[in-house]
């Protein structure tokens, strides 16, 4: 409910409550049959993961805790020890795997996990169970971890395929021009239409080359003016468009921040690409709307925007640093023939 009320929610799961919700019912089962098994081969790896990926890494450490609590209650000998264990094993879980994105390399964090689980179980063994070293003793917990990594890949794949990879063909969707919502904005205000076009040509090729979520950047350009189809300004109006047409909710916050952005507030990277091509684009297009065949000198067009920006104290808001700005100057002014397509 707290995540819910504070929008807190990893990936799209606060859409998406029965995802978390299925997921904690089959954990809560498995959590009552586990004492019947040895503690050591107990496989709540992949449990604090799939908590943490259909929820938030912090509703995942704790509903894992509660169930791992659950378990160490229905054993005929639990300790604190078991518990701290899987809590540990969790945390570090959660740490390394919550925030995956198509280009995330897993193999270093799987192989961590892996290294810690197999430690933390012989450790366990030896220090809580007094046992002495031996082949045997590495027998249950070598099943463990093989078993508990079959399940984690298993589940990072799927959670790849069906949630990271489906916000990710979501983006292609509603970044095609003659998307719904992009058609109507042709048909209603043309003007706007090939602003926001022009807007999100420039944006894409500069996020691109910085390293940003260059998609959500263009949805971004696409529709942050989206509100003129019906005369709405604020975000409390213009939010339902993103929410029926089911927005990745990356590209929902960044639509937030622009659209509600208030004197003194931080603001993003992508923030500061959007208003700055915004600008160039608009103004150019003014330029040429007064006059189709004006010459225009664009790169002392760009320098003015800059110092302009530059010298008004609620810029320096913006998280870009100084060789971001150069650079999103440079790129810029490498677009000379594209800005005569304006015309």
């Amino acid at each position: 409910a707290d995540a819910r009320e504070r929008g807190g929610f990893s990936y799209d799961n606060g859409r998406r409550p029965l995802r978390f919700f299925c997921g904690y019912v089959v954990a809560l089962i498995l959590c009552v049959c586990l004492p019947l098994i040895s503690p050591e081969a107990w496989p709540y790896l992949p449990v604090y993961v799939a908590l943490g990926l259909f929820s938030n890494e912090r509703i995942g450490l704790f509903s894992g805790a509660m169930l791992t609590g659950i378990s160490v209650l229905l054993e005929e000998q639990g300790s604190v020890s078991e518990l701290l264990l899987y809590i540990i094993l969790g945390a570090v879980a959660l740490t390394l795997l919550s925030e995956l994105t198509e280009t995330t390399h897993i193999g270093p964090a799987v192989f961590i996990c892996a290294s810690l689980m197999s430690v933390l179980l012989v450790a366990f063994d030896i220090l809580f169970r007094n046992r002495t070293l031996s082949l045997t003793l590495f027998v249950i917990p070598a099943v463990n971890v093989v078993v508990s990594l079959i399940l984690l890949l298993i589940l990072l794949n799927m959670f790849g395929v069906y949630v990271i990879r489906g916000s990710n063909d979501r983006y292609m969707d509603i970044n095609d021009t003659e998307y719904p919502l992009l058609a109507r904005l042709k048909t209603g205000n043309k003007e706007e239409f090939y602003r926001a076009i022009h807007t999100a040509y420039l944006a894409e090729r500069i996020a691109l080359d910085l390293g940003l979520n260059d998609r959500a950047v263009k949805t971004m350009a696409y529709y942050h003016r989206i509100g003129v189809l019906d005369n709405k300004k604020t975000w409390e109006e213009v939010e339902p468009y993103f929410v029926d047409h089911r927005f990745p909710e990356e590209a929902i916050a960044y639509l937030k921040e622009y659209i509600e952005a208030r004197p003194g507030e931080r603001r993003s990277k992508e923030f500061t690409i959007i208003y700055l091509c915004e600008t160039l684009i608009a103004s150019i297009m003014y330029l040429f709307k007064s006059d189709r065949n004006k010459k225009l000198n664009v790169e002392e067009l760009i320098d003015k925007i800059f110092a302009n920006k530059l010298k008004d104290p609620e810029f320096h808001n913006n998280d870009i640093s100084l060789y971001e700005l150069d650079r999103m100057k440079e790129l810029m002014k490498k677009e000379k023939l594209y800005y005569d397509f304006l015309r």
